[in-house]
């Protein structure tokens, strides 16, 4: 299974949601459905990012993939941790 890795913005809020939602949007119609995210720059998620995450997840697992985390800024890990999200997503 191809994964393909995204590097996500430095702050991932409501500005940069819409664009990312729409990046994946067009992976997962072209069958792209694993994505491995990459944190190690991003220092700040709202819950507008976070929704999209989780939303786009939902669509990959559906289509029998998945989205894994890699490198989360303890800001960033801590808010997966509150919304206990470390229990969906796989951390690596």
């Amino acid at each position: 299974m191809k994964e393909i890795i995204i590097e996500m913005p430095v702050i991932f809020s409501v500005d940069e949601a819409g664009a990312f939602r729409e990046m994946l949007r067009d992976y997962i119609n072209s069958g792209e459905n694993s994505f491995l995210l990459d944190f190690s720059t991003c220092t700040f998620i709202d819950s507008t990012g976070l929704g999209v995450i989780v939303s786009l997840y939902k669509k990959c697992v559906e289509n029998g993939g998945t989205i894994r985390l890699r490198s989360l800024h303890p800001n960033v890990l801590k808010i997966f941790e509150l919304t206990r999200l470390t229990n969906v997503f796989e951390i690596v």
